[in-house]
């Protein structure tokens, strides 16, 4: 699973790179699916990732809007600043985490429970979903996507 996490975290970076030669205009024009706008996506998928994380450590979800955060730099920063605190957790991740149970409580208030290893998965896998969007985008652009091959990326 560790593999797959620094998979995605190259290939967020490896966007974050792609987004300095496009105008600001074209990072936060509304697309069509998705969150709406290839910077707002990306702030989506930092957020999701820490705040699932977070969760698993008992620790507060970030729940800031995207507003406050609609610039490149700003973006990147976060993502930077989240990285260093969820990074510890996935290194430090066991086999036996993979049931340990995480109870939230829906909007209406009623417990719901996921494993931790459920979690991580959908972490991982959200992540790579919303990387699918951001090359359609990015080709209706007229940019060439960042690369979304796992191999030739040193991880194995």
């Amino acid at each position: 699973m560790l593999k797959l996490f620094e998979y995605n975290w190259q290939v967020r970076q490896d966007w974050f790179a792609w987004c300095q030669d496009v105008s600001e205009e074209e990072l936060l024009k509304k697309r069509t699916g998705g969150i709406g706008s290839i910077l707002h996506t990306l702030f989506h998928i930092v957020d999701v990732e820490f705040s699932w994380i977070s969760g698993l450590q008992m620790k507060p979800e970030f729940t800031e809007p995207f507003e406050p955060y609609a610039t490149l730099q700003k973006v990147t920063e976060l993502s930077a600043r989240f990285h260093e605190e969820v990074r510890p957790f996935v290194l430090s991740w066991t086999d036996e985490m993979d049931s340990k149970d995480l109870t939230e409580l829906t909007p209406k208030g009623e417990p719901v429970t996921f494993k931790y290893g459920e979690v991580m998965r959908h972490v991982i896998a959200h992540e790579i979903h919303h990387i699918g969007q951001l090359s359609v985008w990015s080709r209706e652009a007229g940019k060439v996507p960042v690369t979304a091959n796992l191999i030739r990326r040193g991880l194995f």
